[in-house]
């Protein structure tokens, strides 16, 4: 076995590793919302949502892992690394999108957010 059959062992298992993480989160995330409907519970599709829309973001990165291990480390042509350059932007147009979706905020908006948080004393919750 040499270096590049090892390198896209790996890649094939990065990838379905990403496939995985997009099937199981989305039964979790109809499995939690059913039990959620059940129990009458405020807001369960907004939780399906971000439950579901996590889960595809992480499917997608290591997807995008996947892609880049596979065609930069087995086959770095020119033709192979443009092909990856689209992809990455296009799954990276949807992360942000997801990113955008379940929290209402783009991804570089997140470390000011964080920073005001935190000078802000947290409401108190009604328990």
């Amino acid at each position: 076995m040499d270096f590049q059959e090892i390198v896209e062992g790996f890649g094939k298992v990065v990838d379905a590793a990403g496939v995985i993480a997009i099937v199981l989160g989305a039964l979790a995330a109809v499995v939690f919302a059913i039990g959620g409907m059940a129990q009458r519970k405020q807001n369960v599709y907004g939780r399906f949502r971000r439950f579901l829309g996590r889960s595809i973001l992480l499917g997608l990165e290591l997807l995008v892992a996947a892609d880049i291990i596979r065609t930069v480390a087995v086959t770095p042509s020119l033709d192979s690394v443009g092909v990856l350059a689209v992809i990455v932007v296009i799954r990276t147009f949807l992360s942000w999108s997801l990113e955008l979706e379940i929290t209402g905020r783009w991804p570089w908006q997140k470390a000011g957010v964080a920073e005001e948080e935190q000078e802000q004393p947290a409401p108190a919750r009604p328990q």
